[in-house]
């Protein structure tokens, strides 16, 4: 019979927050949650490893022509498209083994591009800025979700989103049993209040616009003070007229 193993986290791997505590074993694992953002997560020393990861991901069966996985992606699909301008940019991050969502929004006359660290991992598409990215089903994957997160803000254009589809926790009572939990890959659980921290953190506006669906925009700097800035600084040792 699997133990819970002793010890804990010294932080919360979302918002770096040092209010942890254990919350459940289950399934022969440990989760900690935050009392800061409510993040529960799997305790780090049970994060699978990569080649278990990629296995479990080969497994996924995500076909662009499937009407069925369509209509699951349009759930992210149709909000996000509301609020973009014609032909913006995009990137799907951790686009997985069959990147459809990336296809349907070039269909839809968005130019795209594909980056996972297993099935895509060219470095070109990290050094550039996106008018948009998704993250479909891919955050309960972050090992180290701080810095994913800070790493989806670096991508992001002033006025950008980041469209993210989860499923979110809801009741405790049935945290042991649910499914998104008896995933082997699926390492940290998020609610509403843990996406807000998130934005708070980057200064980003959370929207929720439809169940486990999540839209943050991160804002562009007003004109007047980017004019300002990029203006010279006064010279001092000018006399005035």
């Amino acid at each position: 019979m699997n133990q819970p193993i002793p010890g804990t986290a010294s932080c919360c791997p979302v918002c770096l927050g040092a209010s942890v505590r254990p919350f459940l074993h289950a399934g022969g694992r440990d989760y900690l949650r935050c009392e800061a953002c409510e993040a529960t997560f799997l305790h780090p020393a049970q994060r699978p490893a990569a080649d278990v990861e990629c296995a479990e991901y080969r497994l996924h069966r995500n076909d662009p022509g499937d009407p069925g996985y369509r209509r699951f992606l349009a759930r992210l699909v149709d909000p996000l498209r509301a609020r973009l301008a014609p032909a913006a940019q995009g990137l799907d991050y951790g686009c997985g083994p069959g990147p459809a969502l990336a296809a349907m929004l070039r269909e839809a006359g968005h130019p795209m591009r594909v980056w996972d660290p297993f099935f895509a991992p060219d470095p070109d598409a990290l050094a550039r800025r996106y008018d948009f990215v998704t993250c479909t089903e891919v955050v309960e994957h972050f090992h180290a979700p701080a810095a994913e997160f800070a790493r989806l803000d670096g991508l992001l254009r002033p006025g950008g989103w980041l469209g993210i589809t989860t499923c979110l926790q809801t009741e405790d009572a049935r945290f042991a049993a649910w499914h998104y939990r008896r995933d082997p890959t699926h390492v940290v659980f998020y609610r509403a209040a843990t996406f807000r921290a998130i934005a708070a953190r980057f200064g980003w506006r959370c929207e929720l616009p439809a169940k486990d669906v999540v839209l943050m925009h991160k804002p562009a700097p007003p004109v007047a003070a980017a004019t300002a800035a990029s203006s010279p600084p006064p010279n001092p040792d000018r006399e005035s007229p």
